[in-house]
């Protein structure tokens, strides 16, 4: 055998144990913590403190429809407290209704990133995409 193939098998190995160790906890706090960020700029185009750019919408988009494909399996049961969590109990009363948010968080995504293309396609689109936001926020996330 090479000695790349072994290297990459090892790599193959690592990554795969580390990823099977990762805490789900951080992982969705840091998915978050991005859709946050994303949605920065964003915000700051709607209130109009900053000029439409469309590269900033549709990575504040994409960064959603990525993010909502991991977020439902980040919250095992066993992920209720630690790391100064703020996801709410009810989240695991109501695990099927939650789940439900996050696709819906998803579609309403795409729908806007094929819709958005100026400042009046982003006020019309990009609303319902942050009141899937504060639905999960609203319901499911300790406030402060």
């Amino acid at each position: 055998m090479s000695k790349f193939y072994v290297a990459g098998v090892l790599m193959a190995l690592i990554a795969g144990s580390s990823a099977a160790h990762a805490d789900p906890i951080e992982e969705r706090q840091k998915i978050l913590k991005g859709f946050g960020d994303a949605t920065k700029p964003v915000a700051a185009m709607l209130k109009g403190d900053a000029p439409f750019e469309i590269a900033p919408v549709q990575a504040a988009l994409d960064t959603y429809m990525d993010g909502v494909k991991k977020l439902p399996g980040l919250f095992p049961d066993d992920s209720k407290t630690g790391h100064k969590t703020e996801a709410l109990p009810k989240i695991w009363d109501e695990k099927p209704k939650f789940d439900v948010l996050y696709e819906k968080l998803g579609t309403d995504a795409a729908a806007a990133k094929g819709n958005i293309t100026d400042l009046a396609s982003l006020k019309a689109n990009f609303p319902k995409v942050l009141g899937d936001c504060k639905a999960c926020h609203d319901d499911y996330r300790e406030k402060k």
